[in-house]
This record gives structure tokens, sequence and C-alpha cells, in this order.
């Protein structure tokens, strides 16, 4: 994992992370685009200002937004220590700080190259998305994380995984077939490697006045201390 950033350049992250709410139409307008034929790996992007590149990779979030801490995740649905995370810290954070309105939760995806379904399990999620069970989904694919990940294809199960949900299996299966949200996975991909993310999970909290801090441990102590720091500013 990368080196912790100082003070300020965190602060122009976030600077960046704020630009979301007025750049929401260009995030929509590309949500919009769609076809192809099963995106597996990341698309060309081209060159994207700070603005730009926000917009698009905006993130999955959950929580009061009247909380003044927000708790990031950069994962990676393939990565086991994502799993771990997913399965063993993120049940803390949200019982302390996101059912209680403390804190927010954001979700952003980094598919590292080495991981093969990587990028296809972070569409699959935004496909689940547009029927409303983002965070089902995401949950789906942590839990079943060691049936799919040594797999030669993933998208069977993927498929199947929106099917136990009770999703539109035509829906579903067409958005996963088609380059739908490659754009703004890619986005998110970019926007971490722009900014020094190159590991999974990389957890980064946020409190009311921008301090933005990198932990270096990614366990529930960690992050709670960070988050009661953020408290205080």
């Amino acid at each position: 994992m990368a080196a912790k950033k100082g003070a300020s350049g965190m602060k122009k992250f976030y600077g960046l992370l704020g630009l979301v709410a007025v750049a929401g139409a260009v995030a929509v307008w590309y949500g919009l685009r769609g076809g192809g034929s099963g995106v597996t790996e990341p698309v060309d992007l081209g060159v994207l200002e700070d603005a730009e590149l926000v917009a698009l990779a905006y993130a999955a979030e959950m929580g009061s937004p009247e909380a003044t801490v927000t708790i990031v995740e950069f994962g990676d649905y393939q990565c086991p220590a994502c799993g771990h995370f997913a399965g063993v810290v993120k049940p803390q954070i949200d019982l302390a700080y996101v059912e209680t309105g403390i804190a927010k939760f954001q979700y952003r995806d980094l598919p590292l190259d080495q991981h093969a379904h990587a990028f296809l399990a972070a569409r699959a999620s935004w496909c689940a998305d547009d029927q409303g069970q983002y965070w089902q989904y995401h949950d789906a694919l942590f839990r079943t994380q060691l049936d799919w990940s040594g797999a030669t294809s993933a998208a069977g199960h993927f498929n199947d995984l929106a099917r136990d949900l009770g999703l539109d299996s035509g829906d579903f299966r067409a958005c996963l077939n088609s380059d739908r949200h490659a754009e703004r996975v890619s986005a998110n991909q970019m926007l971490a490697q722009r900014y020094g993310v190159d590991g999974t999970p990389t957890v980064i909290v946020q409190s009311g006045d921008g301090l933005a801090v990198r932990l270096q441990a990614r366990d529930f102590a960690a992050i709670q201390a960070a988050v009661e720091a953020g408290l205080q500013n």
C-alpha cells in the first residue's frame, strides 16, 4: 500500500470529490451510455480534467447526509483482504457509526490488475444498483468470494447472485453483457491512481473540516480512533 499522503494532498483529494455535487449532470450523462459486449477490463477514458473525472467516478454511499465524518474504502471484490474487511470490519462500522448517523460510508471500486474477475464484479454491483440493490449485491459478492474468485469465468455466478436476490434476471444479464458502468469503474481506478492509492482495501477517514487521513491499519480500532479524532475537528 502506498505511504500516507500529507494533509494538503488529501485536502485536494477530497476537494475534488466535493465537485460531485456540481458535476452530477455529467455523471448522469455518462451513466446512460451502454452497449458493447460484457466488458471485463478498464476502458480508455482519454485525458480527463479533475472535475470530469470526479463526476464520472462517483461512489456508492450509505449513511446520513448530515454526518460530518466520511469513511471511504477503495476495494476490490476479488481481494481476500477486502473480503475480510467486508465480513469483519464493515459490520462494526455500520453498527457504531453508519446506523447511528455519526458517519457516512463510501465504497469506491479499485479492481486490481492481478484479479481477473474484479472488474466484472464491480460492474455487476452497479448492474444490481440499477435495480436498487447495490449494497445487498456488494455483500453477496464478498460473502461468496471463494465460490467465484478461482473460476475460469465468473459471469454465471454473478447472474446467479442477481437471481437469488430477486432481481430481474433478464435486465441484469443484459447489463452484465454490455459495457454499462465500465466507465464509472475505470474512472474510480483512475482517481485512485491519480492520488497514489494503489492497494486494497485502502481506508480513508475524512472529518468535517476537510482533513483526510489514510490509515495504515485497516482494523476497526484504527478506524474508530480516526473517526473519534475527526469528530473533534
